[in-house]
């Protein structure tokens, strides 16, 4: 066997080259069988799974067998043989960026150090794409680390890989410590932003010898949004986007602003009735001894390290909890995470299960909060100004210096006035208008938001003439219903996950990974890898 298994990396080696070079449309799939094969114990099993790949006949003996193979196989879709390293070994780099694109005077050709992070170890030097990711709100590598389809897509294509640091986020710091100063901070803009990422390709394609290479951009969430802005401001540079969770329409002012919390609570619906009830249950709880302003029960309810003394420390409070369940539902995958903090398989399961284990719903609350906040076990009190940031946006902004950056965002171009009413919703009444938005952020950054600007920057759900861009969005994610959720033509092709949570498909495969994300990857690799053999069509 030891010969054969020899033999069949070679002939994997000579199709992929010669069927390359030659355009067999079903090189791909002979690969695949081939590639199986490897797996197999016995010649007959052998000569079942290759007669199939090259007759497209299957022998009755072993079909049950090989079509468990077939599916577990997307699950995995890089060929380990033939990625030396499955593994991508990403190193960390600086580009010098200009301080400000697009006034001359003030800043002159001032610049700063902008942070990004590159694997070549799968690229066909000067032929296979370019696939960029457009680093969204927070350090690159949660990132890089936490979107390995792009590394599996990559060896699969022969790519080059880049994922960029958002300007004012992570170490890509313009002024350093002062970058959150006034007026320092006014230079944190999203077509700023746009700005680096084609000024960054750009001068990398002429520095890797890459000037032939198609680009195609990747992002998740925020970072989803910018992919979809690129292909719009930069279809020179961008052959195509694949924008994932991109809520690019609610983020714009579009829709109803009782939509998110809404979604957050048919998560929780979804699985269990009850679990919504017990929820909506424990803030009516904490609302009435709220109103009797009995703090020390609610301190020794939710075990608060202070009591609370007056009313902006109970919204402060509710806004805690209410934050948690909305990292769930976003994080809702069904094998356990350390994006965004450390979260367990299936975390609306277990949330609900949390919830629903005791007769007191105060502590009940208190240790579904817990998942998020305690993940380590090791808090014995909840601080309720450490934990949890009021910004202007009420999904939550974060911690450190990167919430810094994205409140200052959400104050000005990213629109987020989403509420909660505790009807149509299980969570406490807690408004944000556009008048509590601009109030706030005249206090907080001195600056007037404007509403509508992306909409009229990034033309909002006027797309028809655009191309190249998928939008895939998960029925788990609360963020969903704010992007696109149906194909707008053929070459805005919407797709949806039915098990998917935030982002997913971006996500490396995974063995517990849903029949519905696998087969969502699928389809996004077969599109990119024929907008990349347009591309270089076009190129001839």
């Amino acid at each position: 066997m030891m010969a054969v298994h020899v033999l069949l990396v070679f002939c994997i080696l000579v199709l992929n080259s010669y069927g390359e070079s030659r355009g067999i449309p079903n090189r791909q799939s002979l690969v695949r069988k081939i590639s199986d094969a490897l797996l197999i114990r016995s010649p007959e099993e052998f000569n079942s799974v290759f007669d199939q790949g090259v007759t497209g006949k299957k022998s009755s003996e072993h079909e049950k067998e090989e079509s468990l193979r077939i599916e577990t196989s997307w699950k995995k879709p890089t060929i380990p043989f033939v990625t030396a390293d499955p593994e991508p070994k990403f190193k960390e780099k600086y580009f010098m960026q200009f301080l400000d694109h697009f006034n001359f005077n003030t800043l002159g050709n001032g610049t700063f150090d902008q942070r990004y992070l590159i694997t070549d170890q799968y690229w066909k030097k000067g032929y296979g794409p370019i696939f960029f990711y457009t680093g969204n709100e927070g350090d690159v590598w949660e990132f890089a680390l936490n979107s390995g389809f792009i590394t599996e897509l990559a060896a699969e294509q022969k790519a080059l890989v880049i994922f960029a640091e958002h300007r004012y986020y992570g170490k890509s710091l313009p002024f350093g410590k002062d970058s959150f100063n006034i007026p320092e901070v006014g230079l944190l803009t999203v077509e700023q932003a746009l700005a680096d990422y084609a000024v960054m390709i750009t001068e990398l394609k002429q520095e890797l010898g890459a000037t032939a290479c198609p680009v195609v951009v990747f992002g998740g969430s925020y970072g989803g949004m910018l992919s979809v802005y690129m292909r719009l401001r930069y279809p020179n540079i961008v052959a195509g986007a694949l924008a994932a969770s991109a809520p690019i329409l609610s983020t714009a002012g579009m829709g109803d602003p009782k939509q998110f919390f809404q979604d957050v609570t048919s998560d929780f619906e979804q699985h269990s009735s009850d679990c919504r009830d017990a929820v909506r249950g424990a803030f009516q709880k904490l609302e009435i001894l709220a109103q009797h302003e009995d703090y020390q029960a609610i301190q020794e309810g939710f075990l608060l390290c202070k009591p609370p003394a007056s009313s902006q420390d109970i919204h402060q409070l509710k806004g805690l909890l209410r934050n948690a369940f909305t990292l769930m539902a976003m994080l809702d995958y069904p094998y356990s995470t350390h994006f965004m903090g450390n979260m367990p398989a299936n975390p609306v399961k277990v949330a609900c299960d949390t919830m629903l284990s005791g007769l007191d719903l105060l502590p009940a609350l208190r240790n579904t909060v817990g998942i998020v906040y305690n993940s380590t076990g090791t808090l014995t009190c909840f601080d309720l100004y450490t934990l949890y940031v009021e910004c202007a946006d009420p999904t939550g902004c974060g911690l450190g210096s990167d919430s810094l950056a994205w409140d200052y965002q959400a104050c000005t171009e990213i629109e987020l006035c989403y509420e909660s009413n505790n009807v149509s919703d299980m969570f406490p009444p807690l408004p944000f208008t556009e008048q509590d938005r601009e109030s706030y952020c005249g206090k907080r950054w001195g600056v007037v938001p404007r509403p509508g600007w992306l909409k009229t920057q990034f033309w909002g759900d006027a797309l028809s003439t655009a191309s190249n861009i998928i939008f895939s969005n998960g029925d788990l994610d609360p963020w969903a219903n704010g992007g696109i959720r149906k194909s707008l033509s053929s070459s805005l092709i919407a797709i949806n996950i039915s098990d998917g949570a935030h982002h997913l498909d971006l996500r490396g495969s995974n063995e517990a990974d849903p029949v519905s994300v696998i087969e969502a990857r699928r389809r996004e690799s077969e599109i990119i890898a024929q907008w990349v053999k347009t591309e270089r069509r076009k190129s001839l």
